[in-house]
């Protein structure tokens, strides 16, 4: 709903159900929107003044929730809370002075509400995704469900089906098949000879599109140094080198002083990457950057570092510098996902804002657990997404939670896993079965109001 969610605000005007009616019939009343909460909206009843003994929170895009006029079109009774009947003799002449010129809800926002839900990728379809077991590489899966636009793939090869990985659609890490023989990705090819029943390929252009770039002039080489947000361990930000550079703008990335031999734990951003940056950037934006494992020479000094290993970094002007005006601010909540542990999405807080990078944090749980995600992640969620995709909302860990995984969790973080999978919130998922799937008046109805996108290029200084 992001791009058709219009101009609604406080006061917008909306028909609920009439909870405060002893009638044996659903009926309806006015509400007006006292407060707004992602897709949540705290309404009072029409009449109730400045009486919030009767607001309520409910979801803007349920189904209950009609634009002003709906009933007269619909044949539905509006009625008046029972508290406040005895108020007005003449309640028909109170709404005419209430709502003349206000604003309500589009006439098709539940229309957009349903396609807005509507995914283009479906069950039996086949990608390539990342290895979760062996970053470097990808794997054929299978899409087995799609709940919010999140896939469940199922890894083809998988014998009991319980071999799975969940992202995103609009994820950078799946792509169509063939993807990574056609930019010199490593593959682990599948036992399985020919496709199973009912399963095709999904069509490439379904795939959430990277950024067009020239790799014919100046551009990334092997051994190149920048900084890069480890994908095993978002909450830091680490001494990074390019040790590959493939096709169409992607490079495979090693975490500097954590490399296998073998490059098995190298892993794949694009070029255009948010979650890559130039050398210095930790130091400019005041953020730990984390040295190699077992350097000694610390502080870290990116210019030490560089001489000592004979190593140039990646010019700054080949890295993302396009910076949305996303809009969000320090202390605002929203639901995210654990990308340690994908399947789970939580309560969560934007705690810190440097430029398009925002640093969240899971309510309950420790810093250390923080991650780092881009401001235009598909992991992240306003407030009420999984009501009304009917996901189920991880709620903020409580002491006894914390204490119980604490142990476990800081040793698997201490031993780096080489797996996307989590080692923090081991609630297990549940998800929901169903999915959230008169007189005349003069009002103005909410338009659409596209979000501006700005750009700025001044968090990086020059080059050493």
């Amino acid at each position: 709903m992001g791009t058709c969610w219009g101009d609604i605000s406080e006061n917008v005007r909306v028909e609920v159900p009439n909870t405060d009616c002893s009638l044996p019939t659903k009926v309806f009343w006015i509400a007006g929107i006292v407060k707004l909460a992602g897709y949540n909206a705290l309404l009072r009843y029409e009449g109730f003044e400045n009486d919030s003994a009767l607001d309520f929170w409910c979801n803007i895009c349920s189904s209950d929730i009609r634009p002003v006029g709906w009933c007269a079109a619909s044949g539905k009774p509006l009625v008046p809370p029972r508290t406040i009947h005895h108020k007005y003799t003449n309640w028909k002449a109170f709404l005419v002075k209430r709502l003349t010129g206000a604003k309500t809800l589009p006439p098709d926002f539940s229309q957009k509400v349903s396609e807005s839900m509507q995914y283009p990728f479906k069950p039996c379809m086949r990608v390539e995704v990342v290895d979760k077991r062996h970053l470097c590489r990808t794997r054929v899966a299978v899409v087995e469900s799609v709940i919010g636009g999140r896939l469940r793939l199922v890894y083809e090869d998988s014998e009991d089906k319980t071999d799975d990985f969940w992202c995103h659609m609009h994820s950078p890490l799946i792509h169509h098949i063939g993807w990574s023989r056609s930019i010199g990705h490593r593959f682990k090819r599948s036992d399985i000879t020919k496709k199973q029943d009912g399963h095709f390929d999904t069509p490439p252009h379904l795939f959430a599109k990277v950024k067009e770039v020239d790799q014919s002039g100046e551009w990334f080489k092997e051994g190149m140094k920048l900084e890069a947000i480890d994908p095993l361990n978002l909450s830091t930000i680490c001494v990074a080198t390019i040790r590959k550079v493939l096709a169409d703008g992607f490079l495979m990335i090693g975490i500097d002083g954590s490399e296998a031999a073998d490059g098995s734990d190298w892993f794949c951003y694009h070029a255009t990457s948010p979650s890559i940056f130039p050398v210095g950037f930790c130091e400019i934006n005041m953020i730990e950057l984390t040295p190699p494992r077992g350097y000694t020479k610390l502080p870290f000094k990116w210019f030490d570092y560089l001489r000592e290993t004979g190593s140039i970094a990646a010019p700054v002007k080949l890295f993302n510098k396009d910076v949305p005006n996303h809009g969000f601010r320090v202390g605002m909540k929203l639901e995210a996902v654990d990308l340690m542990e994908p399947r789970l999405i939580c309560v969560a807080t934007v705690t810190r804002i440097i430029h398009r990078l925002l640093r969240i944090h899971f309510d309950g749980w420790e810093e250390e657990y923080d991650q780092w995600v881009d401001c235009e992640s598909p992991d992240l969620y306003p407030v009420g997404w999984c009501q009304l995709t009917g996901y189920q909302l991880q709620p903020p860990a409580s002491q006894s939670t914390r204490e119980s995984q604490s142990g476990s969790s800081k040793q698997k973080k201490k031993a780096k896993s080489q797996q996307y999978k989590g080692h923090k919130k081991m609630t297990t998922l549940q998800l929901k079965e169903e999915l959230i799937d008169g007189e005349d008046y003069s009002f103005l109805q909410g338009a659409s109001d596209p979000e501006s996108n700005g750009s700025a290029n001044f968090y990086i200084k020059q080059e050493p």
